[in-house]
């Protein structure tokens, strides 16, 4: 009796033991990936922020940022301190900042909280979705996927964009061709950088051909045989 009730203690305290030790052990992981989640979300608004800047043309936006708020739901609700929470889910938005002058702004103020940006007092921030223009969510869904595969891919950074500028008016057409220029030439130093545009519009072709990044463009068209047919053709051949 002796020996089987030393023996039934000694596994309870090592069971209880490693228990600690786990707990221990996610909570400094769940604080480590905390941070890695903070770092990545400033460094991709760092880039969002810059893009943004040097690519849009109007004044109504100063730029845009990518808002993370942790899903409530996702943390369980616990009356025990030992108790490990499930795992964390969080919830992304995309919002356009402006900055106020004399008290005055585009955008009302808006009290929520956010993490991985840098909002300053004299700034109002609003939800774009819903209230922006064709034009400008197109230019934001580009940066963003410039900035996730700058942040996150470094290895790899070919972006393809497939027929960009439908349901775009002339206006915003011209200003995503503005945008794309600004961006080769930002990124025409970054030796992986590749940008691929899928397109029947030749007068997106003909805004792209306008800079002195774009010397040529594959055209897909049909020979007499009826076969696909791919050729290289420089765009001052094509389009004077």
């Amino acid at each position: 009796v002796t020996t089987l009730s030393l023996r039934s203690s000694l596994i309870w305290q090592t069971t209880e033991l490693a228990c600690s030790d786990l707990e221990r052990y996610y909570k400094a992981l769940d604080r480590a990936i905390m941070a890695y989640h903070a770092t990545k979300m400033m460094d991709l608004n760092k880039i969002i922020r810059e893009l943004w800047r040097n690519t849009y043309r109007g004044n109504d936006i100063d730029y845009i940022e990518i808002c993370s708020e942790e899903d409530s739901s996702s943390t369980g609700s616990s009356t025990t301190s030992n108790a490990i929470r499930t795992r964390r889910t969080y919830n992304y938005r995309v919002v356009m900042v402006k900055g106020t002058t004399g008290g005055s702004s585009a955008f009302p103020v808006t009290g929520r909280s956010t993490k991985g940006t840098a909002a300053r007092s004299n700034e109002a921030r609003l939800d774009m979705r819903g209230r922006c223009s064709a034009g400008q969510k197109v230019l934001a869904s580009l940066i963003i996927r410039l900035a996730l595969a700058e942040v996150f891919c470094l290895h790899c950074g070919v972006l393809a964009l497939d027929e960009p500028t439908t349901n775009l008016d002339r206006e915003n057409i011209e200003s995503l061709a503005y945008a794309l220029v600004e961006i080769i030439k930002n990124r025409r130093q970054q030796k992986n950088f590749q940008l691929i545009v899928i397109t029947h519009d030749e007068d997106f072709v003909e805004l792209l051909g306008r800079s002195d990044y774009v010397e040529n463009f594959f055209l897909l068209s049909r020979n007499t045989q009826g076969l696909s047919e791919i050729r290289k053709v420089p765009i001052e051949d094509h389009f004077h």
